[in-house]
């Protein structure tokens, strides 16, 4: 894996608390921040399996920054120096995909998808809902995060595939500075004049989930975060069918974190820039290849700006070619604040396994 030419991320590892359950697949109501910090307080010890099997199931984990580590450390802040877009795929049973006119000067009379910048205090699932219901005229419910796009913590799309559920199209008469209109299109006719086509991958992506799912739904879990990092879930199976997961050392074993640079001059750095920074300083490189599976699943709240604007992408990698290793044991570490730990519960290694042999992730187009 090619090293960056700068220094984007550091590694960050995360203490070790009690499990914190994610929403059911389409409520998006989280429990209060209170008990979230009860939470962080980490009371009482869990199993080392307990985070590997939340995190795969697209659940959350709170992320904690060890103790003083988090004043060297930038917090994200929305519309300073983070900026969070959602953008939603609806379908309906003729499989016609909602669209809206665009009122904006620089693309008046264009059409897009429902689509716009995340506000202070919001969750990502309400940013979705309530751009939808400004452009459209239409109420809807997510069904599951389709992907991730990202250009560095300056610029991070979530893109939904949704349903409507009431509400009705927006007409001329309704023109506001959100938007002209709204309408159901098939792709074919008319001929829509296009804001921008980058859309079009999207709505192909959507008609192939609707027809057949890559990836178990996943909505963002309601967890806080202060700043913009990725827990790696990084697998090794070997030989013998031996399958161990990479953990920090630093406090109580924990799944690695690394977080992004939110300095000026590291705005534009990919995300996954730091994921590549913690392989290089864990594996030595580039005699062990790693793949970067996908998404497992989304942590945010943003309930309290500056303090909670944050997100973490929870990513799975895998080490050799299509996920196995040639070897009985895992490569040998080079850093001594990671270890391989071998997974021993027989119902995680099969599920481990799965999503694996699937490719069952969300896709990260950076």
């Amino acid at each position: 894996m090619p090293r960056e030419q700068a220094r984007a991320s550091e590694p960050l590892s995360a203490c070790r608390v009690p499990r914190a359950r994610p929403s059911p697949p389409f409520a998006t109501s989280s429990a209060p921040l209170e008990r979230m910090s009860s939470l962080a307080a980490g009371v009482g010890a869990a199993s080392e399996d307990e985070e590997v099997a939340e995190v795969l199931g697209g659940g959350g984990w709170p992320v904690v920054a060890p103790q003083g580590r988090e004043l060297q450390l930038e917090p994200a802040r929305l519309r300073r120096n983070t900026c969070y877009i959602v953008l939603a795929v609806l379908l309906n049973e003729e499989r016609e995909v909602l669209m809206m006119q665009e009122a904006k000067r620089a693309c008046h009379g264009r059409w897009y998808l429902p689509a716009g910048r995340m506000e202070p205090r919001e969750t990502i699932v309400e940013a979705m809902r309530r751009e939808v219901q400004e452009e459209t005229g239409l109420q809807c419910q997510p069904l599951t995060l389709l992907a991730v796009e990202e250009r560095g913590p300056a610029w991070i799309r979530f893109v939904f595939l949704a349903r409507p559920t009431g509400g009705a199209l927006k007409t001329l008469q309704e023109a506001d500075a959100e938007s002209l209109q709204a309408q159901w299109w098939n792709r074919e006719t008319p001929s829509l004049p296009l804001r921008s086509r980058d859309i079009l991958p999207l709505i192909e992506l959507a008609l192939r989930y609707q027809a057949s799912p890559a990836h178990p739904r996943m909505l963002p879990v309601e967890l806080p975060c202060a700043f913009i990092c990725q827990r790696l879930l990084l697998v090794c199976v070997g030989s013998t069918g031996d399958l161990w997961v990479l953990q920090g050392t630093k406090g109580a074993p924990c799944l690695p974190l690394a977080t992004s640079g939110l300095a000026p001059s590291q705005l534009g750095h990919r995300l996954l820039v730091a994921i590549r920074r913690l392989l290089q300083d864990s594996l030595p490189h580039p005699q062990v290849p790693v793949r970067i599976q996908g998404l497992l699943g989304v942590q945010h709240l943003g309930k309290e700006p500056g303090q909670s604007d944050g997100i973490c992408f929870n990513i799975m990698a895998a080490v050799g070619d299509k996920g196995r290793w040639p070897n009985e044991a895992p490569p040998e570490l080079q850093s001594g604040a990671f270890l391989w730990r071998k997974v021993e519960d027989e119902a995680l290694r099969s599920r481990i396994l799965q999503r694996l042999d699937e490719a069952s992730f969300v896709p990260i187009h950076s």
